[in-house]
């Protein structure tokens, strides 16, 4: 499977999780089954924010906020494809995220993983005129709500891509995500081109995040690597579903 070519298999290896049980070798499960909502919670959007058509999982966009699995994941490699349907599109996918969003906020505290249409820089130029380096628009990884990080390329806080590789409206795009120990390496469209560390939490629900356009996203699956040394502090709180 194509799944299986990616960068993240390396990782996989170097981290040794095929030796997570003799009996029960690690494997990818899916997150989203292509036929409904099941495993997921909406947080804060509307009932008919996230559908499902043609085996596609499909935000419309509005209003923004998030929807969350229902259980919270520590150390993993997660497995996205997502593309954006609207010019200039803006949302992501939260790791180690809370399960619920503070009064008067639209999206919780976690670790956001940034996904951005390519036109975003051009609707968002500066009063001269300037371009936003494109490098924000894929992948770019930060801490929201409060967590924190050390950036790998920094951008202030935030850690941004040093390639750039997303397709554009209405094309695929591959995120592969390894998330161990407050360590995170993406790769994008099978390369890896952004990490952060030192994360402040590091176990906490993955979220989906719907922010002003519509977006659609397949193929969503993770494989759960071996928990690490986790205090309750770097710990998302428990919601109860």
């Amino acid at each position: 499977m194509k799944l299986y070519r990616t960068p993240a298999l390396l990782v996989l290896l170097l981290l040794g999780a095929s030796e997570l049980s003799a009996s029960e070798p690690a494997k990818f499960v899916d997150l989203f089954n292509g036929k409904d909502l099941t495993g997921w919670a909406n947080v804060n959007t509307a009932k008919d924010t996230w559908t499902v058509r043609d085996g596609l999982l499909i935000c419309s966009g509005h209003p923004i906020g998030v929807m969350r699995t229902q259980k919270q994941y520590e150390n993993f490699l997660l497995h996205i494809e997502w593309r954006h349907m609207e010019a200039g599109g803006n949302s992501g996918v939260f790791a180690w995220s809370e399960g619920t969003v503070p009064a008067g906020a639209n999206l919780p505290k976690g670790l956001e993983i940034q996904m951005l249409e390519l036109d975003w820089v051009k609707l968002h130029q500066s009063p001269d005129g300037t371009l936003p380096p494109i490098a924000y628009v894929h992948g770019e990884l930060f801490g929201a709500g409060g967590l924190e990080t050390v950036p790998d390329n920094p951008r202030g806080v935030r850690s941004k891509s040093i390639e750039n590789r997303c397709n554009g409206k209405g094309q695929w795009n591959e995120y592969d995500v390894v998330c161990v120990d407050g360590v995170v390496k993406l790769s994008v469209n099978g390369k890896f081109v952004n990490g952060v560390r030192n994360s402040t939490i590091k176990k906490g629900y993955l979220c989906l995040e719907s922010e002003g356009a519509e977006i659609h996203f397949r193929n969503i699956r993770i494989l759960e690597l071996p928990d690490g040394v986790t205090t309750e502090e770097q710990q998302a709180a428990i919601v109860s579903d």
